[in-house]
């Protein structure tokens, strides 16, 4: 096995499920105005179903409540749209050539679902989700919640740190990756482990970091996430290889770039020998 080092994220990685996101979107809806509940959870669930211009893989503009599609590898907006679909020239030529800069409050990258109830909660007028987020953190490592585990994943990472350096990488803070991995049972496996990583705006830091600190090249490590912006991209701009784990189809093809539907589909692929 050539590959050295793999960086894995958490949240939507190492966990399945989606019962989560609905329940953060519950509890947003909480702090919209009553008269659009029914718009804001009509809109949840077109997103969820594909059938809204908000979806996974596009990027939100907040002042100017605009979708905007992103090329992954150059961050540049390809395309702006209002909230019904109508294309905004004005807000595509406001950015033109220039790269976006994610800041999770002003641009944010639709990477995976938990930004799906988020956008739409700005959008009717909610100014702090963040609370929302942790109050759903906190609910999924009580009894009332089921965590979906991933079969096999223990037993596979435990085989893979003995031929490799395995290394979690996220941006869930350092109590809430505590409380997830005791709960799925991965507690003191990762050789080190990452919290608050701000990913993306400071991914390329912590791989370049990571490589040097491992003395890597970049085609001996891997990326494992569920985001596309967050942690493939990034990866293969250096030249690592990647791991895409998304149901969503996605337009991006490279040479180091594997897509599955889920981390056992591509466990399978592996050899560990």
């Amino acid at each position: 096995m050539k590959e050295k080092l793999f960086i894995f994220d958490l949240d939507g990685t190492l966990y399945e499920g989606t019962d989560h996101f609905d329940y953060y979107a519950k509890r947003l809806m909480l702090d919209v105005d009553e008269k659009y509940h029914e718009a804001f959870w009509k809109d949840y669930e077109q997103m969820k179903a594909g059938n809204h211009p908000v979806s996974v893989g596009k990027a939100f503009d907040t002042k100017n409540d605009a979708i905007l599609t992103v090329d992954p590898m150059t961050l540049t907006v390809v395309e702006a749209l209002d909230w019904n679909g109508n294309r905004k020239r004005d807000i595509e030529l406001l950015y033109g050539e220039k790269q976006l800069q994610f800041d999770f409050k002003n641009i944010i990258a639709i990477g995976d679902g938990w930004w799906l109830p988020f956008v739409c909660a700005v959008h009717y007028g909610v100014k702090d989700c963040y609370p929302r987020y942790v109050e759903t953190k906190e609910f999924m490592v009580t009894d009332a919640f089921k965590l979906e585990k991933i079969k096999g994943l223990q037993s596979f990472l435990l085989n893979l740190r003995e031929k490799a350096t395995i290394v979690l990488l996220t941006n869930s803070d350092k109590e809430d990756v505590g409380r997830l991995l005791n709960e799925l049972n991965l507690t003191d496996i990762f050789h080190e482990v990452v919290t608050s990583a701000q990913k993306p705006t400071k991914t390329t830091m912590f791989f370049e970091q990571l490589i040097q600190k491992y003395d890597m090249n970049a085609d001996e490590v891997v990326s494992i996430g569920d985001n596309f912006i967050n942690e493939i991209a990034p990866a293969l701009l250096l030249g690592m290889k990647a791991i895409y784990i998304s149901e969503h189809s996605h337009q991006a093809e490279h040479e180091n770039l594997i897509q599955v539907k889920r981390i056992t589909d591509w466990i399978e692929m592996v050899d560990l020998t």
